[in-house]
């Protein structure tokens, strides 16, 4: 029986760090799992998708024009002292998918680490919209795969989990 989620602290993660959630789409996250259960160092064994009750709290939307400017704002001020990493497209098959986001979440934790050492409250989760896979058609303003991603960042946030119905 699964107690606990384990969060994500990979370098490539697309929000930061953290427990992560599709909203609205668990056959993607399903399509997800099984992809990457596939991978020769996945230690993924029976991919499954689990429901969750999530309270956000205090999140960093992405959906939102002035969070969008605040990180804006991080990413103008690091690149002003730092080398800073950058997005690949990974293994995706499409060289427009930016599957490996490193420098989204590097800027995204600076951001996180700037809040904590100025005592400003700290984001529970983030939330953000990626445009993912190819063109549903030709001309689209759509891809295959796009989403809804959460990160959860309080693990106070998630006040339950379960098995959907199929």
């Amino acid at each position: 029986m699964l107690k606990t989620l384990k969060p994500s602290n990979n370098p490539w993660d697309w929000i930061g760090h953290g427990i992560y959630f599709w909203e609205y789409s668990a056959s993607r996250a399903l399509e997800f799992a099984q992809a990457v259960s596939r991978r020769k160092d996945s230690s993924i064994k029976h991919p499954a998708v689990i429901g969750a009750v999530l309270d956000l709290g205090n999140c960093l939307d992405l959906l939102d024009y002035e969070n969008l400017l605040l990180l804006k704002n991080v990413h103008e001020k690091l690149s002003e002292n730092e080398n800073l990493p950058r997005n690949k497209s990974g293994s995706s098959g499409n060289s427009e998918d930016l599957m490996l986001r490193e420098l989204d979440c590097y800027v995204i934790e600076k951001l996180h680490e700037t809040h904590r050492l100025n005592n400003i409250t700290a984001y529970d989760s983030v939330k953000a919209v990626f445009w993912e896979g190819p063109l549903l058609y030709p001309n689209a303003g759509f891809r295959e795969k796009n989403h809804i991603q959460i990160c959860v960042r309080n693990p106070n946030c998630i006040k339950g989990f379960f098995i959907p119905r199929t």
